[in-house]
């Protein structure tokens, strides 16, 4: 593939020039599907993934992307000699097996501007909790007025193609359901559009323990590791992971610990006293990441003992 092409080409379709990044491959653009004031289009140039930061559009090709801006026929011809007749062909089995999942009907995103008072109460909701504006971007995060989950705020995930796989609906208000979230299989990878697998990875329990956390951290919305996550660790060749589940869920972290020692990753647990993650806060955990020993056998019986 002729990269100065393919780099041309993309700055001739979308309409302004890309912005070489520090990671290998990736350039970053002005965005047509929305206005702001900093260029959110994520490019990779070699996978051909795509995502908007602000939108949430995405895709796992760039034949994707054209369709979507409305590229001429002359444009597609030249995107396919650039990148193969395959790519166009492309779609992994992995995709097209993944349930659909589609953000509520009455989501709306916590970024835009809105003077109604379930906005403002949701974003005191989110400050309180330790989020930031910066998080509210960057996860997507936005809220519902309406509908079965109304007074929630939602949290979407995304998987290593942009695309929705999941998403959890908190109750703002002290209803006595904390989470409404969607009718599908949890078997997927939290935040995976997030996750470096050449760097150490950090399993938490939900969706705000991974955003206090910030670095490389894969919510589990639960205690246990699922089959498709199971799957990617190994295939990643992941040498290190930190565990970083909640006091109470003690003998999961250990199985977990047990059965990846066997299989010769790294594993380091991080030891919370009265506090979750989520109410900890970043620099907190990090300090608990810095400071945590890698676990041997030795030290997994002790654990046990106790």
């Amino acid at each position: 593939m002729n990269h100065n092409k393919l780099i041309n080409l993309l700055n001739r379709v979308i309409g302004n020039s890309g912005r070489k990044l520090r990671k290998i491959n990736e350039y970053m653009y002005w965005s047509p599907f929305i206005s702001h004031h900093k260029p959110k289009l994520q490019i990779n140039i070699k996978t051909q993934k795509w995502h908007c930061w602000v939108s949430n559009q995405g895709g796992h090709n760039l034949f994707q992307l054209f369709k979507r801006v409305k590229a001429t026929n002359k444009q597609f011809t030249e995107l396919r000699n650039i990148v193969g007749e395959d790519s166009y062909r492309y779609e992994s089995k992995e995709v097209r097996n993944e349930e659909k999942v589609e953000l509520p009907k009455h989501y709306k995103p916590l970024w835009e501007d809105d003077s109604g008072i379930q906005r403002k109460h949701s974003l005191v909701y989110l400050y309180n909790r330790g989020i930031t504006k910066e998080d509210i971007i960057r996860y997507s995060i936005g809220y519902c007025d309406g509908g079965v989950y109304n007074n929630r705020v939602v949290i979407p995930s995304y998987n290593a193609d942009g695309v929705l796989n999941y998403f959890i609906a908190r109750d703002i208000y002290k209803s006595k359901l904390k989470y409404r979230n969607p009718p599908v299989s949890k078997d997927i990878i939290g935040f995976e559009l997030f996750i470096n697998w050449d760097e150490p990875i950090i399993l938490c329990e939900g969706a705000f323990d991974a955003i206090a956390i910030k670095r490389n951290a894969i919510p589990l919305y639960g205690k246990t590791i699922l089959p498709k996550l199971n799957k990617r660790i190994y295939e990643n060749k992941v040498k290190d992971i930190y565990i970083a589940l909640d006091r109470d869920a003690l003998s999961d972290s250990l199985k977990m610990m047990e059965t990846f020692m066997n299989n010769g990753i790294n594993v380091y647990l991080l030891k919370f006293k009265d506090k979750d993650p989520s109410e900890l806060g970043f620099e907190p955990c990090l300090n608990l990441i810095r400071d945590a020993s890698k676990a041997d056998f030795m030290s997994l019986i002790k654990y046990k003992l106790r």
